[in-house]
């Protein structure tokens, strides 16, 4: 790593995506690494946990990016998911951490963008069911189940999340459980890190989490498991991955795609500075993906209204 460009880096993160609409690099006309370009190759990805833990995690990853490519690399965190997709629409972010469906979104609205790579733990990922222990439900095996939650409080994630929504939502109308059944209209806590909070408070019965999120919060003791039961894991699904504009060679040279894909798929957990990184990701390896890997969550987003 260098940590001279993540000093400087880290100082103009905040700068750049303010910026970006009027430097010119956004529409792809941007010149090449090898011609001496001035641009900076932006990275960003979906807020899905708490902004201490991103900062952290894309600091590494842009780090790694410009190792790989011999670019200045700039992280760029964002306030909510929907802001994720529309700045990789208009090209103010060329490379982004996605869940299914925002990846989903910004593949409809940027013709030719390609997902290039995934954890290992992401071909088949997993939503969970948690509740408040106050709130009576137990613990069921088959998708059936959820009819249980009928009058009972239920917050979602952002509402675009694929894990803490989108999927959860789908397996509800599976079971025949509509949020109109719910008591009151379903929340929306904006992060997997916040549902598990809201249902630990009691703020809500029912939170739908990323497994993932909820071992890494339950490995740290930071939810006490008496007060918060799961009740229920989803079938897997397809899930997070790594989306590559299309215009990324044009701007920033030929085999900038194929050089990150590399350093992703290089990633070697006996190396320290690869193994905070996978750490950080709750993985042991990237492996190469492809869009059509998500053509489920395409369909699903499409039934719920959710892709324009």
């Amino acid at each position: 790593m260098n940590p001279t460009r993540r000093a400087l880096l880290g100082g103009t993160a905040g700068l750049l995506l303010l910026a970006a609409c009027g430097d010119g690099t956004g529409d792809g006309s941007g010149a090449g690494a090898s011609g001496g370009s001035t641009a900076v190759l932006r990275i960003s990805a979906i807020p899905d946990q708490d902004p201490e833990q991103l900062n952290r995690l894309y600091g590494l990853v842009a780090d790694a990016v410009a190792d790989a490519t011999g670019l200045e690399v700039s992280y760029e965190a964002v306030t909510d998911y929907t802001a994720v997709v529309r700045a990789f629409e208009v090209g103010d972010i060329h490379l982004a951490w996605m869940g299914g469906l925002t990846g989903v979104q910004a593949r409809s609205r940027v013709e030719g963008a390609r997902a290039i790579a995934q954890r290992d733990i992401d071909a088949d990922f997993h939503s969970l069911f948690i509740a408040t222990a106050a709130s009576g439900l137990e613990p069921f095996d088959e998708t059936g189940g959820l009819t249980a939650l009928r009058g009972h409080s239920l917050t979602f994630g952002s509402d675009t999340s694929t894990s803490g929504r989108l999927m959860p939502q789908y397996f509800m109308e599976q079971a025949g459980l509509d949020v109109a059944d719910l008591r009151g209209a379903p929340g929306f806590s904006g992060s997997h890190d916040a549902t598990i909070e809201a249902v630990a408070s009691g703020s809500f019965e029912v939170g739908a989490v990323n497994e993932q999120v909820w071992r890494a919060t339950v490995d740290a003791g930071e939810v006490d498991l008496s007060d918060v039961v799961v009740l229920w894991r989803t079938p897997g699904y397809a899930d997070y991955h790594w989306l590559v504009r299309p215009d990324l060679d044009e701007t920033f040279g030929a085999g900038t795609t194929d050089a990150i894909a590399r350093m992703l798929f290089g990633l070697d957990p006996d190396d320290p500075d690869d193994a905070a990184v996978l750490e950080l990701f709750g993985a042991t390896s990237f492996v190469p993906t492809e869009n059509e890997r998500y053509d489920q969550i395409e369909a699903v987003a499409r039934d719920l209204g959710l892709l324009a």
